[in-house]
């Protein structure tokens, strides 16, 4: 088949193979994302339970984003050898498996070698779900598409939060982590089934001078490096307000009661609606425009809940997270676009810093937090979305579609 009569194969929006491609994808994000977040609302819990610290208490999240970075910079290129779908599919079982295996010995090493573990699992949905979408769907829906599946990856964050926080106040941590993994078990066969097999995937051998060559031409992209670095701080700025909420809220004068402080991850609503917005957005007044907004937005969101009051730090967190993944969303769509030649490399990169951010900022927030409190980390986290700001005016383009 020639390349021309292969450009006709790409999925467009409204078939019955691009719905296939976003629920699968929408449950997987869902999937992988209530494993990695669902230790958030219980870190107070977990330091009780194994007698840490706060900082170390952030510590079962950040191995697993330290490992989903690492794991991200390989499963592309892995992928490249041994087909998107097997590699999702692999990652999605063996996630599951690692959330069971995780409560069925409660000491801190296993349970942090598990979580270490299960960041190396979810790296083979979180790299390859996007350079799969990059070369299936039409370019005019990739956007969009990619925009649903980070809706996923939303609602995902917010279940896996919302099921352990609501579940604490009446079981314990343990048992919440159970039937988070069978709900993954069950997503990861539906998956399986319903994926549809890559029609563009063409195997490449694993070359390390390809490989090579492949990180060197991706680096020297400018503006892919200043995506790159935009996938940093969203993320580590966005874990910092969600490790350390949960402590903010327990405290007085607020105290809310752990049901409520998982409730309030119901704050993701506003991203799964903004996510796919943003590609709307990005035709209309460009990419770089919507990055240099949903930064200012977030940076307006963080100081309204510098209030005492419950409905002004719930409108603060919407802002926030609405602005975090529409800018998100815009970022990595844009990488998919700006990558032609090495996407999966591209993706693989952006995804390192945007979970290298989650894991250094989101620890180190640990250390402000036990030194200056909550007023500490409005001002660290003020102080990268500033320079997101700075990165993100000179992302300036000409308006595009």
């Amino acid at each position: 088949m020639s390349a021309v009569d292969q450009s006709k194969d790409y999925v467009e929006y409204g078939t019955r193979p691009f719905r296939a491609i976003l629920l699968s994808l929408f449950l997987a994000g869902f999937a992988i994302f209530s494993s990695l977040y669902c230790v958030q609302p219980m870190m107070p819990f977990l330091a009780k339970f194994f007698h840490v610290s706060a900082t170390q208490s952030s510590f079962p999240l950040s191995f697993s984003t330290s490992a989903l970075a690492l794991g991200v910079l390989f499963a592309g290129v892995i992928s490249d050898r041994y087909g998107r779908k097997n590699i999702m599919v692999f990652a999605l079982f063996s996630t599951a498996l690692l959330l069971l295996l995780s409560v069925a010995f409660p000491r801190w090493e296993i349970f942090l070698a598990t979580r270490l573990v299960l960041g190396m699992a979810v790296s083979g949905v979180a790299s390859v779900a996007m350079t799969y979408i990059g070369e299936e769907i039409s370019q005019k829906d990739v956007g969009f598409a990619m925009g649903l599946y980070i809706s996923g990856t939303a609602i995902g964050g917010m279940s896996g939060r919302l099921i352990a926080g609501v579940l604490l106040d009446f079981t314990t941590w343990q048992i919440a982590t159970l039937l988070i993994g069978v709900i993954n078990i069950a997503i990861a066969t539906i998956f399986y089934l319903a994926l549809p097999a890559s029609r563009h995937f063409v195997a490449t051998r694993l070359s390390p001078y390809l490989l090579k060559k492949a990180f060197q031409n991706t680096l020297a992209d400018r503006r892919l490096g200043l995506l790159f670095l935009q996938g940093f701080i969203l993320m580590g700025c966005f874990v910092s307000v969600f490790n350390y909420m949960s402590y903010h809220l327990l405290e007085q004068p607020i105290a809310l009661s752990q049901t409520w402080i998982g409730l309030i991850s119901v704050a993701y609503l506003s991203g799964i609606y903004s996510s796919p917005r943003a590609a709307a957005w990005s035709r209309k007044y460009g990419r770089d425009r919507v990055i240099f907004y949903m930064l200012l937005a977030m940076l307006l969101g963080l100081w309204v809940m510098r209030s005492e009051i419950l409905v002004f730090i719930l409108l603060g967190l919407v802002i926030f997270t609405f602005s975090f993944f529409a800018a998100h969303s815009t970022a990595s769509s844009w990488v998919s676009v700006q990558a032609l030649q090495y996407r999966a490399v591209a993706a693989s990169l952006y995804l390192f810093c945007y979970y290298l951010g989650s894991s250094l900022l989101g620890s180190a927030s640990g250390l402000v937090w036990e030194q200056w409190g909550w007023l500490g980390i409005q001002f660290e986290i003020s102080i990268f979305l500033l320079i997101g700001l700075y990165a993100a005016y000179h992302l300036r383009q000409p308006q595009q579609a």
